[in-house]
Parts: structure tokens; sequence; C-alpha cells
């Protein structure tokens, strides 16, 4: 006598369901509207400095040590503030990032939601993404060797 312990697995194409998310699209919009803003003002930062130091260039022959060190470092501090305005609003914990989070993060616990609840009413064991099956999106608990596996790690 052979048992069969078959799993029942699937796929989702995570970038079509996204796309047919109407509040996704808006969402997708509204950030990148703000962030090629962002990009326009920074841009202008950066013209401003390059004309700072076109100045500083041009007069440089005329001035004195103290009044180059002095542009020097207006120019400097400048970059500075230009550099942590793009971190502030690009970096990893900055403004785009926490606005991408508030916007689409509710948008996918949906989507997952859907998935799990579709999982579990057509009695499947994992969900992966398509098209290369690297993410899992649900799995059933019975399904979680993880405490096993550490146990046994752990003799």
């Amino acid at each position: 006598m052979s048992f069969s312990f078959a799993q029942r697995a699937a796929y989702v194409d995570m970038t079509k369901i996204m796309d047919a998310v109407p509040e996704y699209k808006t969402a997708q919009a509204e950030l990148d509207q703000l962030a090629e803003r962002w990009r326009q003002e920074i841009a202008k930062e950066y013209e401003q400095i390059e004309q700072l130091y076109r100045e500083y260039q041009a007069r440089e022959v005329l001035m004195s040590e103290e009044m180059k060190t002095q542009k020097q470092n207006e120019i400097i501090e400048k970059e500075k503030a230009v550099r942590a305005l793009q971190d502030q609003r690009f970096g990893p914990e900055g403004e785009l990032f926490s606005k991408r989070q508030s916007l689409v993060k509710p948008i996918q616990e949906k989507v997952y939601k859907t998935i799990e609840l579709l999982a579990k009413e057509r009695n499947y064991d994992f969900i992966f993404t398509a098209p290369d099956g690297s993410q899992m999106i649900y799995a059933k608990a019975d399904k979680d060797l993880t405490a096993e596996v550490v146990k046994r790690l752990g003799k």
C-alpha cells in the first residue's frame, strides 16, 4: 500500500495583479509625480552650487586667502545640505520610502489577504510568485518545518 502526499501549489503574477488594481496605479502615479518634483528641486540646488563654483573660480585670483576659504566653505556647506536633502527625500528611510509604505502597503495587504483566502478555498498548500517562483506568498502553517529543523540542530 503506497500513500501519496501530494502538495498543491499554484502561482500568481504580482505585476499583473498590481497593475489591475486601480488604487495601485493611482498611488504609483502620485509617487512618480512626487519623486519627479523632488528630483527637479535637487537638480536646481546642484545648479546653484555649480553657479557658486563658477563665480568662485572667476574671482579667485582677486580674493584674499580668508575670502577664498570662506567661499570654499560656503560651497562645501551648500553641497552637504543638498546631499542631506537628497538622503532625506530618497534615502532608505526617506520621505519617498515612507510615502510608498503609506500608499502601497495597504493595497499589498489587501492583495495578500485575497490570495490567502483563495488558497484556503481551493485547498492550496503553497502560492508562489511568477515567473520564477522565488517568493512564497502563502503557505499552510503545518508545512513550516522551521521549529523541527531548529530542534534537530540543537541535539
